[in-house]
């Protein structure tokens, strides 16, 4: 009973090195933070108020306690451990109006 355990136990450990598909783990999809569509972002307009910004574009998942007249909207999505998807957009109010946007990262690029 012994050597068959060594024996089987010797086996799987040369089998160990196999990476194919079958034998790897699996790896969820990752979205994290504000996904912002196209049709939203057409809704901004300079001008609109703190207010109508968050209701067009949600809650900002960054908050900066340095800089308060910035929201940052930033999403990114892994698929099997790999990013496959960033976006970035800044809106700059001065007091409670939306003065600039900037787009970073649009939809569809990858991470370099």
């Amino acid at each position: 009973m012994r050597i068959k355990l060594i024996l089987l136990s010797m086996l799987l450990a040369s089998c160990s090195y196999l990476s194919s598909p079958v034998l790897s783990p699996y790896k969820m999809d990752i979205r994290q933070g504000n996904y912002v569509t196209p049709e939203m972002r057409d809704k901004l307009k300079i001008g609109m108020s703190r207010q109508q910004v968050r209701y067009v574009l949600g809650t900002p998942m960054v908050s900066d306690a340095f800089h308060g007249d910035r929201w940052d909207y930033v999403y990114r999505l892994e698929q099997h451990g790999e990013v496959v998807e960033k976006q970035r957009l800044t809106v700059y109010f001065e007091g409670d109006k939306l003065i600039r946007m900037d787009y970073g990262e649009q939809p569809g690029q990858a991470a370099e």
